[in-house]
């Protein structure tokens, strides 16, 4: 722990924190990922800038008064203060390293700020094999690999889990009885990996990608490199961007049928989109809600013929056509709102549901590494059937790689196939 860091109570916070010229507080709890994930950054930070700003760490589940009063619900969240006042981000969850230094220069005069960052030393690593994401095909091979006796890096640039952690319940993950609550699954997989020996690097940045010399730059500091990549970045739903749909996304807002349509039995669900996941993901709803909503922008469906049929002739379903949603709202009731615009006369009325499904297609997370691959018709990464790409020694597994269906069993049979085949080429 560094010798930078000063922990503090309740008790303490006015005298130390608002009496300092300058002062970052970090409330962490016990057993925390996201505070974990944290700490391997707030530590070297203070080494680096702990000369001319103080750093306090405060416990928050013993300090529950004071974390109240300053708005802080969640753990980690780092605050800056300046002689005595509060400035700069309020920052939460999965806090990067480039956030936090933002907002140290910002309490520094601009030479100061630049001394230190010439004084930053690079770093570099080296491991076996260097999983890139951290859902749960990232997380498999991680474990077979470490397992495997190789060493292992994990780098996400969020925290673990991927999109599972925002599904309410997972019921169709063998071995569970009961359904599992997304987050919590994720998590036990994590724990999983780190106990296997992974080495993680989350919550960062990625600045620099190369497959074909098999190094990653994270954070601007560090470049590790591999000799086996796995890339395993997932997908993520084409976003609206409107009004509550983040907030409520996982909380009345789903992508997932298969996932979630079954908690929606004898209720009244809203699908956004006309296409061919849309349709045939209210399909596959229909089995569970008693009436759906289909919302689209045109004045027919995209979706193909046979698709089309069983909808439009399916009394379960009302079509409210070339419309398009504008907000979505919770109801105290725990029912959703869904504000439409009629694209014809642009009025705007409000839709009432149980719950929403938005289905207006997924894009593949390959920002950094796409033009090294060979792609599908839809931007997904060709395999082979051991998860090779046409990259030596790189692998693609999980909803960013090729396939028929994007579940979380596929994921984990993908990396696992993966992290074996690179353990055996590399025994060779």
């Amino acid at each position: 722990m560094s010798e930078k860091i000063t922990y503090i109570n309740a008790d303490q916070y006015e005298k130390e924190v608002l009496g300092a010229p300058r002062a970052v507080l970090d409330f962490y709890s016990t057993e925390c990922p996201p505070c974990e994930a944290l700490a391997a950054k707030y530590e070297p930070l203070s080494e680096l800038y702990g000369n001319d700003i103080r750093f306090f760490k405060v416990f928050r589940q013993e300090n529950r008064e004071l974390a109240g009063k300053l708005g802080v619900s969640s753990s980690p969240t780092v605050l800056f203060y300046e002689n005595g006042k509060q400035v700069g981000d309020f920052l939460t969850g999965a806090i990067k390293r480039s956030e936090l230094i933002r907002n140290l220069d910002s309490l520094l005069p601009t030479d100061r700020a630049n001394q230190i960052h010439a004084s930053m030393q690079l770093r570099e690593s080296e491991c076996d094999l260097l999983v890139l994401g951290g859902g749960p095909a990232g997380l498999t091979a991680a474990i077979y690999g470490s397992q495997a006796r190789l060493k292992t890096i994990l780098v996400d640039q969020g925290l673990p889990g991927g999109q599972v952690t925002t599904t309410h319940q997972v019921s169709n993950f063998p071995g569970f009885i009961e359904p599992q609550p997304g987050f919590m699954l994720m998590h036990a997989m994590s724990e999983q990996a780190v106990n296997a020996g992974t080495e993680y690097r989350v919550a960062v940045d990625v600045s620099k990608v190369d497959l074909q010399k098999k190094e990653v730059i994270v954070d601007d500091l560090e470049t590790i490199r591999a000799k086996k990549i796995v890339v395993a970045t997932g997908a993520s739903p084409n976003a609206l961007g409107i009004p509550g749909e983040k907030q409520y996304k996982g909380r009345g807002i789903s992508y997932c049928a298969t996932c979630d349509a079954k908690y929606f039995e004898g209720k009244h669900v809203i699908v956004i989109g006309g296409g061919n996941s849309a349709i045939e993901e209210a399909l596959f709803i229909r089995k569970f809600a008693s009436k759906i909503t289909v919302v689209h922008q045109f004045d027919h469906l995209q979706a193909n013929k046979v698709a089309q049929e069983k909808a439009l002739n399916d009394p379960t379903f009302e079509f409210v056509w070339e419309h398009e949603p504008r907000e979505f709202a919770k109801n105290e009731d725990g029912t959703m709102t869904v504000r439409v615009e009629d694209l014809n006369t642009k009025k705007t009325h409000e839709l009432q549901a149980d719950g929403v499904f938005v289905f207006v297609g997924m894009k593949p997370n390959l920002e950094m590494v796409h033009s090294h691959f060979e792609l599908d018709d839809w931007g997904y990464v060709k395999t082979d059937q051991s998860m090779h790409t046409n990259v030596p020694d790189v692998f693609a597994v999980g909803d960013v790689a090729s396939k028929m269906y994007r579940q979380i069993t596929v994921a984990v049979a993908e990396g696992t196939i993966a992290a074996i085949t690179a353990a055996r080429e590399l025994e060779t």
